[in-house]
């Protein structure tokens, strides 16, 4: 079942970037932008809007990675701080781990957890430098 769709802000310029072009790809996506487009303390909000280059380890080809938020947030304390925020299911975020007794089938899941694992891992790495760069963090 598929949960892709568009999302039209309510708060419109919060949002930095084509508002009349805003995809979720899960319903966790859908979630936090109706979570970012209505908190007060959100100031500015986007979603793959901004574009990281980074080298990807499984095919061996400079890509391009599109992070599903840019978050720009004022504390109580007045101070602000800015986020990149990646959604993804917890499995895709630790790395996979083969039994001795696998079918096959399991063989090839983890082989393709593997690759999807060390994709993310590369997309993560290019992202928290640009933060370390920005001042931003990532998550």
């Amino acid at each position: 079942m598929s949960y892709k769709g568009k999302y039209t802000p309510q708060n419109i310029p919060k949002y930095k970037g084509d508002w009349k072009n805003i995809v979720h790809r899960s319903m966790w996506e859908r979630q936090i932008m109706k979570y970012l487009d209505e908190n007060p303390a959100v100031i500015e909000w986007s979603s793959e809007e901004l574009i990281i280059p980074y080298y990807d380890p499984v095919t061996n080809r400079q890509r391009r990675y599109f992070p599903d938020f840019y978050v720009k947030v004022q504390r109580p304390d007045g101070t602000i701080r800015e986020y990149l925020w990646e959604v993804k299911p917890h499995k895709e975020s630790v790395q996979p781990v083969l039994t001795e007794s696998a079918t096959k089938a399991q063989k090839r899941r983890y082989a393709m957890a593997v690759r999807t694992y060390a994709t993310n891992a590369a997309k993560w790495k290019a992202a928290r430098e640009i933060c370390e760069r920005k001042g931003w963090t990532f998550h």
